[in-house]
């Protein structure tokens, strides 16, 4: 104790000291903290502002996607327009001629054998698509 009030020169003990450190306060300030920078951190960003001109023009269009559709019974379809079994490539290659995405989705069956699939990704590579995605279905969780 720093003052006694008996006036004595010594100071008294009145029981054990205690040294544990009680860290209670300290976990609701960092979680308070916490709250705050996670509420406030997203409000902080902000673009540069700037004034667009305005034009007559129309936006460019968007370019559709292309979708290549391998059937069970090897059939080819390119956004539901049919392909001959042999002419792929060409038929890539006049579709995606002046397109400046090369991206290709393949739909493939499931019940078709993996030699067949890899086949046409073969093909669609020697077409000169850049990009080629595989569509699938998700799976169903029960």
């Amino acid at each position: 104790m720093a003052f006694n009030p008996a006036g004595g020169g010594g100071s008294r003990r009145v029981g054990p000291t205690l040294a544990e450190i009680n860290i209670v306060p300290l976990v609701d300030v960092v979680l308070v903290l916490l709250l705050i920078f996670m509420l406030t951190a997203p409000m902080m960003y902000r673009g540069i502002d700037v004034n667009l001109p305005r034009a007559a023009a129309r936006p460019t269009a968007v370019e559709e996607r292309m979708v290549l559709t391998l059937t069970k019974d090897r059939a080819l379809y390119l956004n539901d327009r049919r392909i001959v079994a042999g002419g792929l490539e060409t038929a890539l290659r006049e579709a995606f001629g002046t397109r400046t995405d090369k991206t290709l989705y393949l739909k493939a069956d499931a019940g078709l054998s993996y030699g067949a699939v890899v086949e046409t990704m073969d093909q669609v590579r020697r077409a000169g698509i850049e990009r080629l995605g595989m569509v699938t279905e998700p799976t169903r969780e029960r």
